[in-house]
């Protein structure tokens, strides 16, 4: 079954590529081709591929900056949504690499294909290009976007670190994990949909609101990729079935049901602490009792009572700027890539 996108969503892909690709052009040709092929536009051998994410934040940021359309605004926007694309992408190069992931958009990660050293130094690469991207924009509130963008980059570090703690730890708490959330995916989102009016001068009133807005999308962003970790279909998701359970990540439903004082939270306990990996039988018996803790469910309500309040939060604006949100908004929470 075909995906219906929001037309912002491709409206996205076709102003923000460009300024992608002219910035990942400036970098030496080893660190450009591992770049070219994380991005989708190029297989292994270098040859041309019409791959790629689906935009959402460059979507965010241009939607955001239509909310106060002053003169120049568009293309101020569009730089500001590279930027924050070239961000996402260094985080998902890091990330691959630390979580081990072999897969990514139903492509081989580009560390398993060039290595570890190279993943890493695209990712750097990309980061630095963000910063560049920003400045050499002819908004003149350039330098308070960069410093924005460049504050939430230090909060998505500080999520990654604190993903990586919990696999080491049997007592993280629901309220350190939806900090981690938060950190580690809500900011970047929540960043995205201001940064594009930060960068057209609205009003501090307009920025905190769109800021809020994608706070609380970006925790829904969040709740949603921890139940198609659990159970998205493989041919959609790119990634095996079970496959947060079989890393044993602490993801938002896993550790509500730990903490849930359930049998079914305790059986989950169990079937984490053991030290041999988790066999198949034992991975689907992790999936049920996720279930019989009723954590699914309560992820499920937790996910729809952020949507609703990103909706109070959104800023008042253009009809067509706001309604774009609102339905960029609904697709990531019904999502199923």
């Amino acid at each position: 079954m075909t995906t219906v996108l929001p037309p912002a969503l491709l409206t996205a892909r076709e102003s923000v590529d460009p300024a992608l690709h002219s910035a990942v052009a400036q970098l030496d040709p080893d660190t450009r081709r591992v770049c070219e092929y994380h991005f989708g536009w190029r297989s292994v051998d270098g040859a041309p591929e019409g791959g790629g994410g689906k935009a959402l934040r460059p979507a965010m940021v241009l939607l955001s900056a239509q909310c106060v359309r002053p003169p120049g605004a568009a293309d101020q926007a569009v730089a500001a949504a590279a930027a924050v694309e070239l961000v996402h992408n260094f985080s998902l190069l890091h990330d691959d690499v630390m979580d081990g992931d072999t897969s990514r958009r139903h492509r081989p990660t580009a560390w398993t294909v060039f290595g570890r050293p190279a993943a890493l130094l695209a990712g750097d690469a990309l980061l630095a290009l963000a910063t560049e991207v920003l400045l050499d924009s002819s908004s003149p509130h350039a330098s308070a976007a960069a410093r924005s963008l460049s504050a939430t980059t230090r909060v998505l570090i500080a999520g990654q670190a604190a993903d990586l703690d919990f696999e080491h730890r049997h007592d993280v708490t629901l309220d350190e994990c939806l900090r981690m959330a938060h950190d580690k995916t809500a900011a970047l989102l929540a960043c995205a949909t201001s940064i594009g009016a930060l960068n057209a001068g609205a009003p501090q009133e307009v920025v905190f609101g769109l800021h809020t807005f994608g706070t609380e999308l970006g925790m829904a962003f969040q709740l949603v990729d921890d139940l198609l970790g659990l159970w998205g279909d493989p041919e959609i998701t790119g990634k095996p079935v079970l496959s947060d359970l079989r890393a044993r990540k602490k993801t938002v439903p896993v550790v509500h049901a730990l903490n849930s004082g359930t049998a079914a939270g305790e059986r989950l306990r169990e079937l984490y602490a053991q030290p041999e990996p988790l066999t198949e039988q034992q991975l689907h018996e992790a999936a049920e009792m996720v279930q019989r803790a009723g954590s699914a469910n309560w992820t499920h309500r937790e996910c729809q009572r952020r949507l609703a309040a990103a909706g109070e939060h959104l800023p008042s604006g253009p009809r067509d700027a706001t309604e774009a949100l609102t339905e960029l908004a609904a697709f990531v929470v019904r999502r199923k890539l």
